[in-house]
């Protein structure tokens, strides 16, 4: 669950590393932090992983994420991939891009058991370039650093992880025309996951377009969105 204050990017802030409950690390700058306090991994798996990436039941998976941060999401995708359970093409749109030591800092090949994959993953946070990567481990990626009001596809992604910074912090990351975009940029039965439930948010989803479900949170969040593009 990200937080953040509209109209500013996670870069131009001081930032703490936290340990959260399930032992993995996030970023905090006072109250406010990029993952859950109660499990930065435990989260993104059950918000992302299971109710996104795994439930999509593709061999090969296109992943469109809005808010790349840490890269959490990116690395525990990457993973399923090394364990060859599938491949995937991940397009990130991050505008506010974090530095290369905040991410070498935070470990999380190292909390994912996976350390070895932490100079080839600090590379492609660190890149300025929007070209794809060379693949690697069954794991296609490109950053780009169009805000999500401007982004343009059609029908080119399976999944999408909706990882903005909550919506009474940055309102114009959520709203009707956002999710417009967003069914337009999935494959007919794709899918869209997030960590946020509110009221609003399921309704905008509802009038651009998708079927919307309430799915169980991770720890300390009741319920989580998962929307549909029939």
């Amino acid at each position: 669950m990200k937080e953040g204050v509209s109209g500013v990017g996670p870069a131009s802030r001081q930032h703490e590393l936290v340990r959260t409950a399930d032992g993995s690390a996030t970023l905090s700058w006072g109250a406010e932090h990029f993952h859950s306090v109660h499990g930065a991994v435990t989260e993104s798996t059950h918000v992302f992983i299971r109710a996104g990436l795994e439930a999509a039941g593709k061999e090969h998976v296109d992943v469109l994420e809005i808010g790349l941060g840490t890269g959490l999401n990116l690395l525990l995708t990457w993973v399923r991939c090394l364990e060859g359970k599938l491949s995937v093409g991940y397009t990130a749109l991050e505008p506010h891009p974090l530095g290369s030591e905040l991410i070498n800092r935070l470990r999380h090949a190292e909390d994912l058991g996976w350390p070895g994959l932490h100079d080839s993953f600090l590379e492609r946070m660190a890149s300025g370039t929007e070209e794809w990567h060379q693949p690697m481990g069954g794991l296609r990626f490109r950053r780009l650093v169009a805000p999500v009001q401007r982004f343009e596809a059609h029908g080119a992604f399976d999944v999408i992880y909706f990882d903005a910074f909550a919506p009474q912090h940055q309102p114009e990351m959520w709203t009707l025309e956002v999710f417009q975009r967003m069914f337009t940029a999935l494959r007919p039965g794709g899918l869209l996951v997030t960590y946020c439930a509110k009221g609003d948010v399921r309704r905008a989803m509802i009038a651009a377009g998708f079927q919307v479900e309430r799915l169980p949170g991770p720890p300390g969040k009741r319920e989580m969105l998962r929307a549909r593009r029939n």
